[in-house]
């Protein structure tokens, strides 16, 4: 049973790689309604760390390949991920899979700097641009009581390995151009973490019908 909980899954991995966790502003984390969980990415650790240190378990979307590359598809399932449809279908099956999950009541989690920092061996204190899906998911879905939760990922130590060429990864998603290039995919692994959770931003009925 344990085996298919993401929160247990993600603090025994903490535990297992031997990270120190500190959380900040625990009690702005909403606890009876849809939550939109926005925040910073760099590593392959953060959907299990934001989980951890919110304390719920929380529908990551993750990049297409994920879902195709063996091994890994069984983690980010295990986790509760949902990865990104091909291209052509990703923005309509996104907020189709994103809004049924809202709808119950589930915590969503988006990476707004998409797959770039992942793959770019990144500074810590470097924000990519954030693209606007999240924003249009939260501004478009029928949710009541939907909160926008963001949350910055502050490493303050930390180690880098290369894992796999970037082109390897091209065979499992030739879409992204990302994979198109020399080198070697990073792997940051963090030692000392600090997570500092954001005021939640409430989405209200003006809100929407401005939007629409």
């Amino acid at each position: 049973m344990f085996l298919h909980d993401p929160l247990f899954i993600s603090r025994q991995l903490l535990t297992a790689l031997g990270t120190q966790l500190f959380s900040h502003h625990q009690d702005r984390v909403p606890t009876s309604s849809a939550i939109l969980v926005v925040s910073n990415h760099r590593s392959f650790m953060d959907a299990p760390l934001l989980m951890a240190a919110i304390d719920r378990p929380i529908r990551f979307a993750c990049h297409h390949y994920m879902g195709q590359v063996p091994l890994m598809r069984e983690v980010v399932t295990r986790l509760g991920c949902f990865p990104l449809d091909a291209p052509q279908q990703r923005q309509q099956t996104f907020f189709d899979q994103a809004t049924r999950l809202l709808q119950t009541q589930q915590a969503v989690g988006v990476f707004p700097e998409g797959a770039q920092p992942m793959v770019q061996n990144t500074q810590t204190e470097k924000l990519g641009q954030f693209h606007r899906g999240f924003a249009h998911l939260a501004l478009r879905a029928p949710i009541q009581d939907l909160a926008v939760l963001p949350v910055a990922i502050a490493s303050h130590q930390e180690s880098t390995n290369s894992v796999v060429p970037l082109r390897l990864l091209s065979w499992f998603d030739p879409s992204e151009p990302l994979f198109d290039q020399e080198g070697w995919h990073p792997m940051v692994v963090y030692q000392r973490v600090h997570i500092s959770i954001g005021r939640p931003l409430w989405i209200t009925a003006s809100q929407r019908q401005s939007y629409q």
